[in-house]
């Protein structure tokens, strides 16, 4: 099994009554070329 350099489980972001993410999950593999896309507002620099 590879390692993994980043990990998160059932992560949940609200800002005021909107929800930004909800029970999400992703592991990322070491060694691999990642790329997040989407449109404007999707929230890909969500923190």
């Amino acid at each position: 099994m590879a390692e993994h350099i980043i990990q998160f489980s059932n992560v949940r972001k609200r800002y005021l009554r909107q929800v930004a993410l909800d029970d999400v999950t992703l592991s990322l593999p070491q060694g691999k070329i990642i790329g997040l896309v989407g449109p404007n507002g999707s929230g890909k620099s969500t923190c």
